[in-house]
């Protein structure tokens, strides 16, 4: 299994920034697929949660309205588009399969033990 994080960066407040998320290894289409993301000295969080057929997702309260899920199963490719970013958005950021419910965010559990390198967002005038 090999998950790769792309497209982070530096970006001022309010700015926006695209996600990608490139999946191999395992059957893309068959599983839901995640963000998640971890500022220093904090746990790690999911933020935005997509079933495997791209038909439903569900995002983490802080980030709603701002950021937008979705996949390509052609490419075996998910991403994250953020906007209005802020600087509390900070953080590496890392995709993962997930189980459960994406209806209800607290049902997911990472699949694979193995993470990707993520990818730096950092939100900093």
């Amino acid at each position: 299994v090999q998950l790769v994080e792309s497209g982070g960066g530096l970006v001022q407040p309010g700015g926006s920034l695209r996600l990608s998320c490139a999946a191999s290894g395992f059957t893309f289409s068959m599983y839901g697929m995640s963000w998640y993301r971890q500022a220093p000295g904090k746990e790690r969080e999911l933020v935005a949660a997509i079933s495997s057929s791209g038909g439903t997702t569900n995002y983490k309260d802080s980030v709603s309205g701002r950021f937008t899920i979705s996949r390509d199963n052609a490419k075996n490719t998910v991403y994250l588009q953020m906007n209005s970013l802020k600087p509390e958005d900070t953080a590496v950021y890392y995709c993962n399969a997930v189980r459960g419910r994406v209806v209800i965010i607290s049902t997911l559990v990472h699949v694979f033990e193995s993470w990707g390198q993520g990818t730096q967002v950092t939100v900093s005038s």
